[in-house]
This record gives C-alpha cells, structure tokens and sequence, in this order.
C-alpha cells in the first residue's frame, strides 16, 4: 500500500512507520518544512497550505499530528495551540484529501481515551458517551473535523489511544529514573484506572485498522487488562525489581503541574475497553501489564 502519515517523527508515528517500511509498504510522510526527499509532502497546517497535487493516489492517509499533550504546565495560551494544532491540521487534511480525484480508501485520524473524561470505576467503550473537561472538549472537536471524509466515501477510524508504555518516550519513560532510584509509588489515591497499551500492540492495532475494512469510527487502542494506579506502580516495581514506597499526594501533583493538568492527566480514571478491536478478531500479544512492561523494558 502506498501511506501518508503526518506527525511521523513522533514516538508513535516513528514506530509505526518503521513497521509499515518492514511490512513492505511505501511510506510517505507529511513534514512542516520544504520536502527533502521524494517520500516527504510539505504542508504548514497552522496557515492552512499543503502540496495538494501530491496527496494524489494514496491507498491510506495516518494523520497522528498534534501538539505534545504534556509538553507544558497548561496555561491559556498552551491549551489554544493543544486545540488548534489538532483540530486546524485535521480539518486542511480532510478537506484536501476529499479535493483529490483518486483518494484513499481510509484515514486513520488518531483521537484519545481523553473523550471519556473522568469516569471512576466504570467502564467505557466506543458506543460509551463522550465525558466532561478540557481533554474530552478537545478529542471531541479533533474527530469533528474528520468526519467530512466520510461523505467523500473514504472509511474513517479514529484510534483513541490509551497510554502507550514504551521506554523511547511517553509517560513510562519519564517514570523510569525516579522508580529505578527507588523512588516510584502511587499518585493520589492510587484508586484511578489506567488504560494501557504496547508500542508494539499500538502498532499492530493501527496496522489492522488499516487492513480491516469492517472497522470505522472511534475504535479504542488500549489493552484489554486495564489497571489502577496503585497496581500499576506495584507492577512496575516488580519489573524494575525497585521498592515502591513512595506516595505523590493529589496537593503535590496539582502543585507541580498545575491543578487542571494534574487532575486530567494523573487523576482523572478512565477503564477504556477495546471492544471493537476484540469483536472485529484482533488479538494483542501483550494484553497483561507485567507481559508488557517487561518486554518494553527488556527485563
């Protein structure tokens, strides 16, 4: 298949292309700079330009790009651009792909568990409503703009990714010092559920997607096991054969990172199911946190 894929430099666009290459796919990627190499297609979302003649023929279009959730404390201005760098970049790539005269069978246009919101101990799946707060607000705005491809004819999935433990980046590799020091141990209450996913079964799930024509809309990317915080900090330790004594109070979190941040980030609980991936047959290799993380983590 012929892929486009923005936001490829990215741990998850990085990880995935490097699959498709192995999968013998050709790859092209979407850059915010002047094309350097036959394989790379300009576009500058933020003033709404992109080389449109070359978005021509693709089989399939991964759109992952978007401002680093946790790349700042969150103040006015940051969260505008966390907004704009999603919602601007979907809605030009959605609008030029259905200008194209040959277009892709289907956009993959990555979302997040975010849309659900706080939801304590209850789980949640795909048909589940969307929750309240600023990550949902924004997930729920970013698959919006997507969703004009779908009266062009090009079958839509948004991936609504979980977190994704890999020791290249995301939260599992800034967690790593303090608990390999000894210093790990629950946030808050400990209470809150962490929906969870393999770099490896993430890359798989969007390369199903993309062979499955059966699945369109939000299709939830986290393993089937999802976890506490508590459990997950235990699991950890285990792995990194670390203690786990420590405790972060709420106060210290919100302190640190700034209360709306800290509450949505790390406290909020969200037990997202993959529904849709099990029902349509997709089987993940590493569905248990302690299998996961010690493969990640090469222990």
């Amino acid at each position: 298949m012929k892929i486009l894929i923005s936001g490829a430099s990215g741990l998850v666009g990085s990880s995935l292309s490097a699959q498709l290459d192995i999968a013998g796919h050709h790859v092209y990627k979407l850059v915010r700079r002047p094309a350097k190499k036959a394989t790379e297609i300009t576009w500058y979302p933020d003033d709404g330009t992109i080389d449109s003649e070359k978005l021509e023929g693709f089989d399939a279009v991964i759109h992952l790009a978007g401002e680093n959730i946790a790349g700042q404390r969150w103040n006015d201005d940051f969260k505008q651009k966390l907004i704009t760098s999603r919602v601007n970049s979907t809605k030009l790539l959605a609008h030029s792909l259905c200008q194209v005269q040959h277009k892709p069978q289907v956009l993959i246009s990555a979302s997040a568990i975010g849309i659900y919101g706080d939801r304590g101990s209850t789980p949640v799946t795909e048909i589940s409503q969307p929750g309240q707060g600023f990550l949902s607000e924004i997930c729920q705005a970013w698959e919006s703009e997507a969703q004009s491809v779908i009266n062009c004819g090009i079958r839509l999935v948004n991936p609504r990714l979980g977190i994704v433990l890999s020791h290249q980046g995301g939260a599992l590799a800034k967690m790593l010092l303090p608990f390999q020091l000894g210093l790990g141990g629950k946030m808050g209450s400990g209470r809150q559920f962490m929906s969870w996913i393999s770099i490896d079964d993430l890359t798989r799930a969007f390369m199903y997607c993309l062979e499955t024509a059966s699945l369109s809309g939000p299709v939830n990317f986290t393993a089937p096991q999802p976890v506490s915080n508590q459990a997950f900090t235990q699991t950890l330790g285990q792995v990194l054969n670390r203690p786990t004594l420590m405790s972060i109070p709420e106060f210290g979190l919100k302190l640190a990172m700034g209360e709306e941040m800290a509450q949505a980030l790390l406290l909020d609980s969200t037990d997202a199911r993959p529904e849709k991936l099990l029902k349509a047959g997709f089987n993940f290799q590493y569905p248990e946190l302690k299998m996961a993380l010690t493969h990640v983590l090469n222990r």
